[in-house]
């Protein structure tokens, strides 16, 4: 098969089986500034935008690409090099699709200081900001709760408020912009996996703002709006399988995109300057966005972080195969049966049961190489911002708390930086260095791992779950990962 390069000019020449934009991308023009163009964006935002302008609306909304770390330069050499499209590849159990998306048509330079970010979205036709930075990416304080002002980079965006270090200190420059001018505000849209996300971003806005200047962050409370949302879509990270995948299709694509069959938007109706419809292709908006976010959070994202350090212990490489692994796969079972699920309400199409069945099922589809390391990644903010509210849940409410505290013991194990088969897990947090230290150290002392406050606060005061965890922790290094599945699930 030939194999063309993704470009605006080759659109038309690829395979007649990969979908491709029918609208003039040439007519496009901007409404949204997307910070973090990760694979989910790509997926997920993205791809409804997308549908959208397949039926001839929201052609005025295209997407400006943006980012404010050194890293974003790669990507945006591989994007702007294809013209900024994106294949996706749409990976089911039995079948692969392709859809090339089109629906952003610029990626901005990322330059310290961030002038390009802010010039960009102080314009007035921009009209939503929207980011994916990661869950960790909010400097909020993991314990305590609330906005960090102590950070560095918060510190540095104080004492610079026109060449700021983050996306945030960005988007209180450019409002400082547009307020100036006498331009309306922008909506700002998280679109990240976190309980309330459009109030966590509105938090850390306004609390950056007042630092800098009270008269704006009121400006900003009021003329500003913040929606909540849920995402969902697996989307593994890209290597040279997925590039070598895209050329078996035909396309040259150096950030090709794959995912599962399966997403779901759900948003708040909260927009201060006008939204696509994107209701029409499939997102919901609703005013009960916490129940389904909370819903896939605690089950989903939760749920990944309790299979994924026992796979990496036992060196399953992703999530497929630890969900064919029958001790991962009975451990996951349990905990979210007995532990989670009681700590969830039912939305309109699921019940936490079927929830769980739908989540299982997706965990298990073997086309989908999400690895067990990318899930497993920065397990300092995944795990106090997943499953430790529902520890705490859960303790409050008498429950049991057996198996979220394994979890937490596999964690830790998985901590000391080696797998069952003696091979070496690499670095794999931002806190990499201290976590190996006090994982190593609690091998034979566990309360130092739960003494880190910075990640269990009052938690290290709960003695039935110190008991619990200990214990688990204990039999993890004398009798072994999988003899410790055994013994928690009862086979």
């Amino acid at each position: 098969m030939t194999t063309l390069p993704l470009s605006n000019t080759t659109l038309a020449s690829l395979p007649e089986a990969i979908a491709r934009p029918s609208y003039d991308r040439g007519a496009l023009t901007p409404g949204i500034v997307h910070i973090g163009l990760g694979n989910f964006h790509r997926a997920h935002q993205s791809w409804y935008l997308h549908r959208l302008m397949q039926q001839g609306e929201a052609l005025d909304w295209a997407i400006l690409g943006a980012g404010v770390r050194p890293y974003d330069a790669a990507m945006r050499d591989r994007l702007l090099a294809q013209d900024c499209l994106t294949t996706l590849i749409e990976l089911s159990p039995d079948s692969t699709s392709a859809e090339v998306v089109g629906s952003m048509i610029d990626y901005l330079p990322i330059e310290e200081g961030n002038g390009a970010l802010i010039a960009a979205m102080a314009r007035a036709e921009i009209r939503i900001v929207a980011l994916t930075v990661t869950e960790g990416g909010y400097y909020q304080d993991p314990v305590a709760g609330g906005f960090d002002l102590a950070h560095a980079d918060i510190q540095h965006d104080i004492a610079h408020p026109d060449a700021p270090r983050t996306a945030f200190g960005a988007i209180v420059a450019a409002l400082r912009a547009r307020r100036a001018a006498g331009l309306g505000p922008f909506t700002v849209q998280s679109c990240d996996n976190l309980q309330g996300n459009g109030a966590i971003t509105r938090q850390t806005v306004l609390g950056l703002a007042r630092a800098q200047e009270a008269e704006l962050a009121d400006w900003i409370a009021t003329q500003c709006s913040f929606p909540n949302s849920m995402v969902d879509c697996i989307v593994p990270a890209t290597g040279p399988a997925e590039i070598t995948r895209a050329a078996d299709l035909g396309i040259a694509d150096q950030a090709p995109v794959t995912h599962e069959p399966y997403r779901q938007w759900v948003i708040e109706d909260a927009f201060c300057a006008g939204r696509p419809d994107w209701d029409r292709v499939g997102a919901t908006f609703t005013d009960a966005v916490h129940s389904y976010e909370t819903m896939k959070i605690r089950i989903l994202n939760a749920g990944h972080q309790v299979i994924a350090n026992a796979g990496e212990l036992l060196s399953c490489t992703t999530i497929s195969d630890c969900m064919e692994d029958a001790d991962i796969a009975a451990l996951f079972r349990k905990v979210e049966t007995e532990e989670i699920a009681p700590y969830v309400h039912p939305v309109p199409e699921f019940t936490p049961a079927a929830y769980v069945d739908l989540i299982a099922a997706r965990f298990s589809n073997p086309a989908i190489r999400d690895t067990t390391r990318r899930v497993a990644f920065d397990g300092s903010s995944r795990h106090t911002g997943f499953l430790l509210p529902i520890l705490r849940e859960a303790l409050a409410a008498g429950g049991p708390v057996e198996g979220l505290a394994l979890v937490e013991a596999l964690w830790c194990r998985m901590c000391a930086g080696t797998r069952e088969d003696g091979s070496v897990i690499e670095p794999n947090d931002p806190k990499w260095d201290e976590l190996c230290v006090c994982a190593l150290a609690a091998k034979d002392a566990p309360g130092l791992w739960l003494a880190q406050e910075g990640l269990y606060g009052a938690l290290t005061q709960e003695p039935r779950f110190a008991r619990a965890f200990a214990r688990w922790l204990t039999l993890l290094w004398e009798e072994g990962t999988r003899a410790t599945l055994r013994h928690y699930h009862g086979t």
